[in-house]
């Protein structure tokens, strides 16, 4: 019902407490609630006897309400989960994965307290304009193709980036969203899969939207970046989750009906691997060469000095200056 009141009083430039309650058949007390409701998550509401009441500014949240009023999927974020702050949106959308959450679910925190990255590193996500957000897939998949969905998950970031902002951001494999050369975000998988099938998938992504540098300890802070302070502007948070999911939904179907192919080539035209010299890093395990390409299962090719091609299965990738 609160997102009811909010939908109505985004619609009407005034409306009184009245004619609320007779739209959404409850009393003038349950309106006063929900106004009051919102007003404690952020939203200015103004009110007078004659006028009623007029929303004059939206909080910056990433409420279910904000997000599912302009969200254009068939299934994804069809039901979203929002936390003011969790240890890791991983954490709550594994265990509801487990206990069998459905496909599309979405879970959203404002910030995490022990948010993570690949091989277990942290992952800064102070509360103040970032997006962290785990989704809940179940993909009648082998688990040998599971590293296409990291790529495909930046790929559908970059479409999100380039259609809330005026920016070009960049695919560092496997998993990094590169703008100006600073890390913006970053997508995470994790799984349960037996030898030919997947139980589920929860795709993690983390993006720095208008996230204040100063939040961000050292020495991440030296090779971190937002969007907003890329672009110079605000950016809607909304507008960019909205964008992601829908654009994610579209990539992700297309993978489960035609395969990686067409989209390993447009993850290709956004990359900042390929053809320059990289470092790669697996445990104590590390080779530098030249990126190649990425195989059609997603790996990357590095040609070493000695001109062997190595295949790339797992490992940090660092760009050589």
């Amino acid at each position: 019902m609160r997102e009811s009141v909010l939908r109505a009083l985004q619609e009407t430039r005034c409306v009184s407490g009245q004619e609320l309650g007779e739209k959404l058949r409850i009393s003038r007390t349950a309106v006063w609630k929900y106004v009051n409701e919102l007003r404690r998550l952020g939203y200015q509401i103004d009110s007078s006897p004659r006028r009623g009441y007029s929303l004059t500014r939206s909080a910056d949240l990433l409420l279910p309400e904000e997000v599912g009023a302009g969200l254009e999927t068939r299934f994804l974020g069809k039901r979203i989960l929002h936390h003011a702050e969790v240890t890791s949106t991983q954490d709550i959308a594994e265990e509801l994965a487990r206990a069998g959450a459905e496909e599309g679910l979405v879970v959203i925190a404002e910030g995490q307290t022990r948010g993570r990255g690949r091989k277990g590193r942290g992952w800064e996500s102070p509360a103040g304009g970032g997006v962290y957000l785990s989704i809940v897939l179940r993909p009648d998949l082998i688990p040998s193709l599971l590293i296409q969905i990291p790529l495909i998950a930046g790929v559908a970031v970059v479409r999100a980036v380039r259609q809330a902002a005026p920016l070009e951001p960049a695919l560092n494999w496997p998993n990094n969203i590169i703008i100006g050369g600073r890390k913006a975000g970053g997508v995470l998988t994790e799984m349960s899969c037996e030898i030919d099938g997947v139980n589920y998938i929860v795709l993690g992504i983390g993006v720095n939207i208008n996230t204040p540098m100063s939040l961000i300890p050292e020495p991440t802070r030296g090779i971190a970046t937002s969007l907003a302070a890329e672009c110079g502007r605000h950016v809607s948070r909304v507008k960019f989750v909205q964008k992601l999911l829908s654009e994610f939904e579209t990539l992700y179907s297309e993978f489960l009906k035609s395969g990686f192919a067409r989209i390993r080539e447009e993850w290709k035209s956004a990359n900042c691997t390929l053809g320059g010299r990289v470092r790669v890093t697996d445990g104590e395990d590390e080779i530098e060469g030249e990126a190649l390409d990425i195989d059609r299962e997603g790996f990357l090719l590095v040609r070493k000095e000695n001109g062997d091609v190595r295949r790339i299965i797992t490992g940090d990738v660092t760009l050589c200056a």
